[in-house]
């Protein structure tokens, strides 16, 4: 507990944190009149500026103003700042101080003024990489919660709208906020999420966003496919709080999470609804297809050209004789070098990517096909697999579906059609057990069956019909009678 005796609040300070080893804690002791103040505060976190001023207004009061007697009363008279607080405990204190509030403690009360006076290290609002939009809004979140709601609330002037405060991890404390519409969430799923928050035991966040979903979803980790729906778009998160969605929106991350999940969200992107409904629809059902050729090309691919030869005038695939065995090498060896060549991009700078963009598709590609270390048939099936993966909205639902595509792949190669057959009910019987969070079937709304909200997750309407109406709540509602 803060004790009424300043020196004694000062060693006890000074021996909770090493305030004097670490360079970027600010210890100050002022005096407000002829009281004595202790002053706490994290460089970097704190906005000097506007400290410097509140303390010289403070401290402009000279010794003629005595002794402070009432704290209350005097912050309420003379600290004109928006945001104060008052803590009595050390553990508050601290928690506050080293998420960059600015710590006042006054000689003679057993309390610590807290000033929210903090503020981030903060890059600039962008346009997500893995969301771009040929039209329509080109701001995304960034690694500060604070901006982060204010970018949805720009958005939903709803007094209802609601931003939870919870802090995850022992160590990092790390703030994560539950954001809903009251009238709009499910009470029953909100209070789920708040228990399991709460419940956490880990001692920090290591990787933000994806150490909390595996937190939230046990055993999530065995399934490629995504448990939950993330995006860095304020747009996409704001029409999902509309519909009646809950999101976790965790500090130092640039995303946020949607709950509960479905695979339907994952064939839908904002290029729909920035597009007339004639073309969303066509865009949406090109992405429908491009689902399945991801998963089924190169596998079927496969398995017509080694194991069950079409009659030729029916035949799409050529492989010039080649046996089984060296088909099925060749198939894994392009299925390893595109990705080899997608992840060498993605993680290379702009100024190099295309070059190597280049490099990989004629260089490397025309001297495969002349060393005959590859055929024709085999780059064009490869390449127009890796488009279709490409031409999926949800980076983590293309990745899952790499996984997959690569497991039916081995189990054809070794077994025919019938690793085939039973690589595909596996992967089946994968995507059906797919967790989610709050025992939401992954295929609703087609289980259980909602017509209603399955032709607003397939179709794009027009926007005088395709107005939020809090569809999962209806749902919810309608299963619990």
């Amino acid at each position: 507990m803060i004790t009424t005796s300043i020196q004694d609040n000062i060693t006890m300070a000074r021996s909770l944190m090493s305030i004097k080893q670490s360079f970027d804690y600010i210890e100050r002791e002022l005096f407000f009149g002829k009281t004595k103040v202790y002053m706490l505060a994290i460089n970097g976190f704190t906005q000097t500026e506007v400290l410097q001023h509140i303390v010289a207004d403070v401290q402009s009061l000279s010794d003629g103003e005595g002794k402070i007697q009432n704290l209350d009363n005097f912050i309420d008279c003379k600290l004109g700042f928006a945001q104060v607080s008052y803590v009595d405990d050390w553990e508050p204190l601290i928690k506050n101080l080293l998420s960059g509030q600015t710590i006042l403690i006054v000689d003679g009360f057993a309390k610590a003024v807290s000033i929210d006076t903090r503020t981030y290290p903060l890059r600039s609002i962008t346009e997500p990489d893995t969301e771009k939009v040929t039209r329509g809004a080109k701001d995304g979140f960034v690694e500060n919660i604070i901006m982060n709601t204010a970018l949805m609330r720009r958005r939903i002037r709803d007094p209802k709208l609601t931003f939870e405060l919870h802090q995850v991890g022992e160590d990092s404390k790390t703030d994560v906020a539950i954001a809903y519409i009251k009238g709009k969430a499910e009470e029953k799923l909100i209070e789920e999420i708040r228990t399991k928050l709460d419940s956490i035991k880990v001692t920090s966040l290591t990787m933000g966003m994806q150490s909390l979903k595996e937190l939230l979803i046990p055993r999530s980790y065995f399934h490629p496919l995504p448990s939950v729906l993330t995006t860095e778009r304020p747009d996409v998160a704001s029409s999902y709080l509309e519909e009646g969605y809950v999101l976790l929106v965790p500090d130092a991350s640039p995303m946020v999470m949607v709950l509960p999940c479905s695979i339907f969200q994952f064939t839908q992107s904002p290029e729909d609804y920035y597009k007339s409904p004639v073309v969303g629809n066509y865009i949406r059902a090109m992405r429908l297809f491009s689902l399945l050729a991801s998963l089924l090309l190169l596998p079927l691919f496969l398995l017509f050209g080694a194991y069950i030869p079409l009659p030729e005038q029916f035949s799409l695939v050529s492989t010039d004789g080649m046996t089984p065995i060296k088909l099925f090498v060749l198939v894994l060896i392009i299925e390893v070098t595109l990705d080899l060549f997608r992840y060498s991009t993605s993680h290379t700078s702009e100024r190099f990517a295309g070059a190597l963009s280049i490099v990989g598709g004629l260089i490397i590609g025309d001297v495969a096909v002349k060393l005959e270390w590859a055929s024709p048939e085999v780059l064009f099936y490869g390449a127009a697999t890796m488009l279709a993966t490409l031409s999926i909205a949800s980076l983590d639902m293309a990745e899952g579906l790499r996984i997959y595509r690569i497991f039916l792949v081995l189990c054809t190669g070794f077994f025919g059609l019938w690793g085939f057959a039973v690589g595909l009910a596996v992967i089946l019987i994968s995507v059906i057990t797919t967790p989610t969070f709050g025992k939401t079937s992954y295929f609703w709304p087609l289980v259980p069956f909602q017509w209603k909200a399955l032709k607003t997750l397939l179709f794009r309407y027009p926007t005088v019909k395709a107005q939020p109406s809090s569809l999962l709540k209806e749902q919810k509602s309608k299963k619990n009678e």
